[in-house]
């Protein structure tokens, strides 16, 4: 939806408009702060990766070393309290709006890294994570906010930036663990956090929530500063009447909710999300298609090689560092992430899921017999492994968070994506929670054919069940969800 909008007026001059890049100059500004908190999201994520090892032992900065307990916790309470703060996600997006829930969830880690930096106690740095962790439905919240903002034409190649400053923040995470002290790091990441929060304080809210809030002059503000043009400009007065026509389907048991949306604008009873979900045949396929791309974007299996990436690599590839290993898969999915938000705009999302996603199986299968059967060096392996994690960011690690963020209608965006990350979430602890048996089991090689399997069935899927959004508004996207009913 061509909305949007963040940052201090700016009187447009001679009735039309600014300087014609002035507007994509504004809303990359916008992307990169709202993304920022990903990054922000990615230093955390991975802060525990470079302080396991110090932490548990004699040496450590505590006052006493964590148990093996309290280790497998340092890395897994941030996404129990995900987990937690997710459901509320859905709820606090329309009643705070979203610039306001992005800074609640930025004060999170605020909080943490206080706490943190003023504490030796384990139980301390423990609560700590699990504080932080209320922030990881920024995944959620921040493409919610960028799609609301941005033109159709720009609006996959925005939203992808989330994962590109996840990436940041991982290798930021990762450089600092290896070159700076314990309290450096630390009081880094402090100031990285605040700064996060004091970058929102200069968005405007969205112009969809505005709307929603009965604010559509406010909303007209917005939109006029975005598009560089007066309030009372005919491209101000198209969006809001875009938006009012988003916002009022008419549903009934004849035909889907998109069919019926009116030029028009009418006054209509709110319906809850859960109606609107039963009245709406195209709503529910979506959610459906959304919900699978999670899955696939979990069971793919790069969060596993992002989580135990230092074991990992040592034992994939034993004759080259793993830290190193780890800085040069951090690198990738950076890099990565710039291809795939040219390409989202450029091929697609749906060609770039199916391709994507055959060259990660390609790559998982040669991964699993290099290691099974060690038929080549071991810089075969490290090829396909970078391989795997260039075409999974290309694909599944962006395509499903862009897809989520523009395929549902205003009545019910901000519950059908909480239901989409909390069912990601819920994919993630169970890989993470099966992988060490499961190599334990079979062996680290058949985990990766495993890998592979699902990376052939996100192809198939997509191939046969997503359509293609690029470019085109929500009503036009969910009639192509829409088709005639059979019984």
């Amino acid at each position: 939806m061509d909305v949007g909008g963040t940052g201090p007026g700016i009187v447009a001059i001679d009735g039309g408009g600014l300087h014609p890049a002035l507007d994509k100059f504004r809303l990359i500004i916008m992307m990169m702060t709202l993304s920022y908190l990903c990054a922000l999201l990615g230093v955390m994520y991975t802060w525990p990766s470079s302080t396991l090892v110090l932490f548990s032992s004699a040496n450590t900065t505590l006052d006493r070393p964590m148990t093996e307990t309290e280790v497998a916790l340092l890395g897994s309470l941030s996404s129990i309290s995900a987990l937690i703060s997710t459901p509320f996600s859905g709820y606090l997006l329309d009643t705070l709006g979203r610039k306001y829930s992005c800074m609640l969830f930025a004060l999170s880690q605020v909080l943490a890294w206080v706490v943190v930096s003023i504490s030796y106690n384990v139980v301390a740095i423990l609560t700590a994570i699990f504080i932080s962790g209320f922030s990881g439905c920024m995944m959620l919240v921040v493409p919610i906010y960028v799609s609301e903002i941005c033109q159709e034409s720009i609006r996959g190649t925005m939203t992808s930036g989330v994962m590109v400053f996840y990436g940041f923040g991982m290798l930021a995470s990762y450089l600092m663990g290896g070159y700076l002290s314990y309290e450096a790091m630390i009081y880094s990441c402090l100031s990285m956090s605040v700064l996060g929060v004091l970058l929102l304080v200069l968005l405007k809210e969205s112009p969809l929530h505005l709307m929603r809030k009965g604010l559509e002059k406010d909303a007209a503000k917005v939109i006029a500063y975005y598009r560089s043009v007066k309030v009372t400009s005919k491209t101000v007065e198209e969006e809001i009447q875009m938006l009012r026509r988003a916002m009022n389907p008419e549903l009934d048991d004849l035909t889907p909710e998109v069919e019926k949306l009116k030029p028009e604008f009418k006054e209509k009873q709110k319906m809850s999300a859960w109606k609107f979900f039963k009245k709406s045949r195209s709503s529910r396929r979506a959610l459906v298609v959304a919900l699978v791309l999670y899955t696939a974007a979990i069971f793919q299996g790069l969060m596993v090689v992002q989580v135990y990436a230092e074991p990992l690599f040592a034992e994939a590839v034993p004759t080259m560092s793993p830290t190193i290993c780890s800085v040069i898969s951090a690198i990738l999915t950076v890099v990565s992430g710039f291809i795939a938000a040219f390409l989202m705009e450029w091929a697609g999302r749906r060609n770039l899921m199916i391709y994507a996603s055959l060259g990660a199986c390609v790559s998982c299968i040669v991964l699993g017999t290099q290691i099974h059967l060690h038929w080549g060096p071991h810089w075969i392996t490290a090829l396909f492994m970078y391989l795997f994690v260039i075409m999974y960011t290309c694909g599944a690690g962006t395509v499903p968070f862009v897809l989520v963020a523009e395929i549902f209608l205003p009545e019910i965006r901000s519950v059908a994506s909480m239901i989409a990350v909390e069912w990601c979430l819920i994919c993630s602890f169970v890989v993470l929670f099966v992988f060490n048996p499961l190599v334990t089991a079979v062996g680290l090689g058949p985990v990766f054919y495993f890998f592979a399997s699902v990376c052939l069935l996100s192809s198939i899927f997509s191939f046969f069940f997503v359509p293609e959004t690029k470019g085109l508004t929500v009503d036009v996207i969910q009639n192509l969800f829409a088709s005639p009913r059979k019984c």
